[in-house]
């Protein structure tokens, strides 16, 4: 990890035995030609990878859901910088305006020529506010789709990066249809005639996420989460307020983490982060998230377009129906 990451790591207060390891380390490493120096730089190193395996082996749902809002965490146009080649993007819904917290293009992934369509959140404030932290209006989900129509006119892959907390709420996104918008999504992707991959890369939050997700394979991210509503939500629901007692809680309840939505049949597949999260070692994530998008691809480009849509139709028919063998 960077001397420039360690300011961010601090936002989690679990890590806070791992921050002041890498203080150490920060401090040693100005110091690395003096003697003894480079013993207990081996030393502090080992520690500190011991002490990350431990607290990343073991995070509660809760823990899970603040490391997928880690504000180091890789975004869309992360993943576009670090896996993606010749990304052209593309602009506007042709009904109402651009969206920016919705990002589409074209690119290569691999060897694969493909359509990317992915949430942002921003960086900045500036970009958070204009991103709405990742929340999408309806023209994002319009965009969206008009650009997956596009792909598959010139039958192209799709590849979608899931990481909203929701849609965005506000009254003029219901004035202009947000509701409507996601519902034609999930009806006009599920019968795309071309292959689409989805991967959560941090959060997935109810129909904000799944309005790019109905895919033909589905992945998350270790430490992502994907839920029907967000751990905050759910608590205002069950016990009238959202605090630090109740926020756990409804996190446990809704079974959002990977390896739960993997156990529950939700998703095909959970990948592997680097030790302590993808916000540590965001290019070798993206490499683990490349390889399985093109793993994905090789196999669904085999199949005609009719089988497809049959299979996809039949994946999400039997969510829930207590027979979730692909």
């Amino acid at each position: 990890m960077s001397k420039s990451n360690l300011g961010a790591v601090a936002t989690l207060d679990f890590e806070q035995p791992i921050v002041e390891i890498e203080r150490q380390i920060a401090t040693l490493e100005s110091r690395v030609e003096d003697a003894g120096v480079a013993d207990e730089l081996a030393t502090l190193y080992s520690t500190r990878e011991t002490i990350l395996t431990k607290t990343y082996s073991d995070l509660s749902a809760w823990q899970t859901v603040r490391v997928a809002r880690h504000p180091a965490r890789p975004q869309t146009l992360d993943y576009v910088d670090l896996m993606c080649r010749d990304f052209c993007q593309l602009h506007g819904d042709r009904r109402f305006a651009d969206d920016p917290a919705i990002v589409a293009g074209f690119t290569r992934i691999g060897p694969w020529k493909v359509l990317l369509v992915g949430h942002q959140k921003g960086r900045t404030t500036p970009e958070r506010i204009s991103c709405r932290f990742g929340c999408a209006n309806p023209e994002g989900y319009r965009k969206a789709l008009l650009k997956m129509k596009l792909a598959e006119k010139f039958k192209l892959p799709i590849v979608t990066l899931v990481d909203t907390p929701g849609a965005y709420p506000g009254i003029d996104s219901e004035q202009r249809g947000q509701a409507e918008a996601i519902a034609v999504n999930l009806r006009e992707m599920s019968r795309l005639r071309t292959p689409v991959v989805t991967v959560v890369i941090g959060e997935g939050g109810s129909g904000g996420a799944l309005g790019i997700a109905v895919a033909d394979r589905v992945a998350m991210l270790e430490n992502a989460w994907y839920s029907v509503i967000s751990p905050e939500g759910c608590a205002a629901i069950l016990w009238k307020e959202a605090n630090e007692r109740t926020n756990p809680l409804a996190a446990k309840a809704l079974a959002l983490t990977a390896k739960e939505n993997l156990a529950n049949g939700l998703i095909d597949h959970v990948i592997p982060e680097p030790v302590g999260g993808a916000h540590r070692n965001p290019k070798a994530t993206a490499a683990a998230v490349q390889g399985w998008i093109v793993e994905q691809l090789s196999e669904l480009t085999r199949l005609d377009s009719e089988t497809l849509v049959r299979k996809r139709y039949e994946k999400f028919r039997r969510i829930g129906s207590g027979s979730m063998k692909t």
